[in-house]
């Protein structure tokens, strides 16, 4: 008989966690589960691809308000849960003030969602199905902790916990719900249990389950007008949230080193987010605008990653960088940042770079790469050569639901 599995997620709007999502539904066999999937917001640009084996269960009403304004939620019936996020929004203002650094504007939402969450789940209401299996895809956790019935719980780790500002006596009080948690690295399980050392035991690695043959597809589907080619020029690319993690705050002076060294290059950015207007700003302040362009949000993100001489992650932390992978399918040279888990992400010197966080430093490893073309052929051939869609992953995940301990 087979198992009956609920998978659960905020969305399926353009992000890395999302497309991981779609990838780890393509690889479960639809001969051993039948998978439910419920979104908190039944919407997206990755709607679409939800494999037609997996039930897309309807939007429930309460869960849906996590990402509307307090009116609306208030229009909408919702009293108990305006009441919460209001309360929420008060106490973590009060325990974390506003602050110049620019690592508070996206470090509170990680204070504030769990707050919410904490505040906000005795008024939603539960699921009725029993589920042999059920797995939060995303953090907070707390749907599943409380409101689903499963023999089995499972929850995904995909950050490094190091660095959230959050209660993690708290959240441990909703991670202690689940009967094992699935990072997406080695490095990320490590971050993790540095931070939740009495949960070792539970954390088993899963990376992140992606399409090949669908990226590159999806990478023929058009040519990007937006992102021409100059002659004599690279052309560089970022694709993220425009948030602090991602460090595209640091771009524009990036930009203005390799401007001022008499490097042909724009470097292009596909992503929306946050700190866009205080980006653009930089942009404008540094006079970078003709080689610093923002591209905006991309339903289809892989035509502009084909065409990139280099592919740029300058982030300051990751879990794992969906996008990075996404690149080196599509072959392409790519240089990241030495964030905390960068060496469980690529192979320095053989399928990337890894370059120091320092801006002019990394000004230097972006010059060199350039004016060494036989490296980032290198690169780009044995990315293309490798294999990184990790549709192998899925056994692990399938030990953990049949209870086996054979990989």
């Amino acid at each position: 008989m087979k198992k009956k599995i609920l998978i659960t997620a905020c969305s399926l709007e353009i992000g890395g966690i999302e497309r991981s999502l779609v990838g780890l539904l393509g690889a479960l066999d639809s001969q051993k589960y039948d998978v439910d999937v419920l979104l908190f917001s039944r919407k997206g640009e990755l709607l679409d691809l939800v494999p037609a084996q997996c039930t897309l269960l309807p939007e429930i009403p309460a869960l849906a308000t996590f990402l509307k304004p307090v009116k609306q939620v208030l229009r909408e019936g919702h009293p108990m849960l305006a009441a919460a996020r209001v309360y929420s929004i008060l106490r973590v203002q009060k325990q974390y003030p506003p602050q110049d650094d620019p690592r508070w504007a996206d470090g509170i939402t990680f204070a504030y969602l769990q707050a919410y969450w904490d505040n906000s789940v005795r008024f939603l209401p539960p699921l009725r199905t029993v589920y042999d299996a059920a797995i939060s895809f995303m953090w907070p956790h707390h749907y599943v902790a409380y409101k689903v019935q499963a023999k089995k719980k499972l929850a995904w780790i995909h950050t490094d916990h190091t660095v959230a500002i959050d209660d993690a006596k708290k959240d441990a009080a909703v991670w202690d719900r689940f009967d094992a948690f699935c990072a997406v690295s080695d490095s990320v399980g490590e971050t993790f249990l540095q931070v939740f050392p009495q949960f070792r035991g539970r954390v088993t690695t899963v990376e992140n389950i992606l399409s090949a043959p669908f990226v590159r597809k999806s990478a023929q589907a058009f040519e990007p007008e937006d992102m021409p080619v100059h002659a004599g020029e690279y052309c560089l690319l970022s694709v993220g949230r425009m948030s602090y993690p991602k460090a595209f705050d640091r771009v524009a002076d990036v930009c203005r080193i390799l401007k001022d060294r008499g490097v042909p290059f724009r470097w292009y950015i596909v992503g929306y987010g946050t700190l866009e207007a205080q980006l653009r700003a930089q942009i404008r302040a540094l006079n970078v605008e003709d080689c610093c362009i923002l591209l905006g949000k991309k339903t289809n993100p892989y035509p502009y990653m084909r065409r990139c001489d280099l592919y740029l992650q300058p982030s300051r932390y990751e879990g794992k960088a969906v996008t990075v992978r996404e690149a080196q399918m599509l072959g392409r040279p790519v240089l990241i940042t030495d964030f905390q888990t960068a060496r469980s992400q690529v192979q320095d010197g053989l399928d990337a770079v890894i370059a120091p966080q320092d801006t002019t430093l990394l000004a230097d490893a972006i010059e060199s790469l350039l004016d060494d073309s036989a490296r980032r052929a290198q690169l780009a051939q044995y990315a293309a050569q490798s294999d990184y869609s990790n549709t192998d992953e899925v056994r692990r995940l399938d030990a953990l639901l049949e209870d086996r301990h054979d990989v």
